[in-house]
């Protein structure tokens, strides 16, 4: 009687139980799968809920993998990707223009000199970019109206773009591929017109930053800088001319007696993501973990030991100013003139020390693609970076740095240091 008694209650608690029990393995399943929504379905609820419905090990276990793989992605890490790629493949096309097309040029309204690989290689990181980021808005150099009244350019150009693409075939196809048509090219390179500002997602591209390096065979860079609200987040810089060895110093000669030539060591790729530190790994090859080396600035308490870094052409930096706050500095080594954001890239990963690049005018503003990737590779590598009245730089305002006045980048260490000689020199700040 008494077993028969205990039969029933076990029953009774069996029948009300399992469904209590099935109910609560729906509700956390759907409480999972409206949180996976916003957050990848962490590890532990992913084992969990295999095991309350019973879907066994093996899809746990993917779940469980697929999770930690989500979850342990960097912020911007999709973006990093895709502007080193990008970089990359705009910087095989700069070496074939210098080697293939005797460095042609043409002439442009601000009388600097614009080469084909300028058009190639922004139409290719702008074609790259919208095919991953289709709203983001793109701040770029060049304008498409001359190649559109020059179809003799327009097609040198577009051979050169419809033929250039990474050897890895996963690489090329994150890209987007290859541009259509020689019209599609314009029409890309033209969506480089954003006005720029402190809203939103917006990407700063200088193709060929250091045009007149290029043509004489000196550094130049191809620069790609993601900001977010005004804020750079992202910055690389491909220097074709640069030696991969980050220990290799600078020489008087780097800016004018340089080579591309992989096999001889040349051809880095700068990166950073903000918070994240700086790298610099091989220009050439598959990009990926194992080759990149994080950098940083050069330790540095004797500033008489220092060398600095100033633009090669008098127009962009005063020269005689430099050579006096130099002077005021202790230092003794001959300023090392380069072109181009290989200036940050070089004094990031300790090359150098200090670079300056000091107002020739009132009235000239610095635009915001020749120094936001720059920027942001420096302070991650260690350094700081202000214009001359000690400001961060402000790359929310426009197209162009019109709140800031010249560039001061060195270790945080000296910066205060360098920054009251330039102001002493200067007479008290611009």
């Amino acid at each position: 009687m008494s077993s028969n008694k205990s039969n029933k209650q076990s029953k009774a608690k069996s029948f009300f139980t399992r469904p209590l029990f099935l109910i609560t393995a729906v509700i956390v399943l759907i409480l999972a799968a409206l949180l996976s929504k916003a957050t990848p379905l962490s590890p532990r609820l992913a084992l969990i809920a295999s095991h309350i419905t019973g879907t066994g090990t093996k899809a746990a276990l993917t779940t469980t993998t697929t999770a930690s793989k989500m979850a342990s992605q960097q912020p911007y890490a999709k973006e990093l990707e895709v502007a080193q790629l990008a970089v990359q493949r705009a910087a095989r096309l700069t070496k074939r223009v210098f080697h293939e097309k005797a460095k042609g040029t043409v002439s442009k309204d601000d009388k600097s000199p614009v080469t084909i690989g300028d058009f190639g290689a922004q139409a290719l990181i702008i074609s790259a970019l919208k095919h991953n980021f289709p709203t983001d808005e793109i701040v770029a150099e060049e304008e498409a109206e001359q190649l559109r009244q020059d179809p003799s350019l327009r097609d040198q150009i577009w051979e050169l773009v419809r033929s250039t693409k990474l050897d890895d075939e996963a690489a090329e196809s994150l890209l987007g591929g290859a541009i259509p048509s020689a019209d599609a090219m314009l029409d890309i390179i033209d969506k480089g017109n954003s006005q720029g500002g402190n809203r939103g997602r917006i990407w700063a591209i200088d193709p060929i930053d250091g045009t007149k390096g290029f043509l004489r065979g000196g550094q130049y860079a191809v620069c790609l800088a993601l900001m977010v609200d005004g804020d750079v987040k992202v910055g690389v810089l491909g220097c074709p001319n640069l030696p991969v060895d980050d220990s290799a110093p600078l020489t008087a000669d780097i800016g004018s007696n340089a080579t591309d030539d992989d096999s001889a060591g040349r051809g880095v790729l700068f990166s950073a993501v903000l918070g994240q530190g700086a790298t610099s790994r091989p220009l050439s090859g598959k990009i990926n973990k194992e080759n990149a080396k994080p950098i940083s600035m050069k330790p540095i308490t004797d500033l008489s030991t220092a060398s600095f870094c100033e633009s090669v052409e008098a127009g962009h930096s005063d020269q005689g100013t430099a050579a006096r706050i130099a002077q005021g500095l202790g230092i003794t080594k001959p300023s090392v003139r380069m072109d181009s954001q290989a200036k940050y890239g070089s004094i990031a990963r300790g090359a150098g020390d200090v670079y300056l690049r000091l107002p020739t005018s009132k009235t000239y503003q610095e635009k915001i693609w020749d120094h936001a990737a720059g920027d942001l590779i420096v302070r991650e590598a260690g350094g700081q970076v202000t214009d001359t009245t000690g400001s961060r730089l402000d790359f929310g305002v426009g197209r162009t740095l019109a709140d800031n006045k010249g560039v001061i980048a060195a270790p945080k260490a000296v910066h205060a240091q360098v920054l009251k000689v330039v102001q002493d020199v200067l007479g008290g700040g611009q």
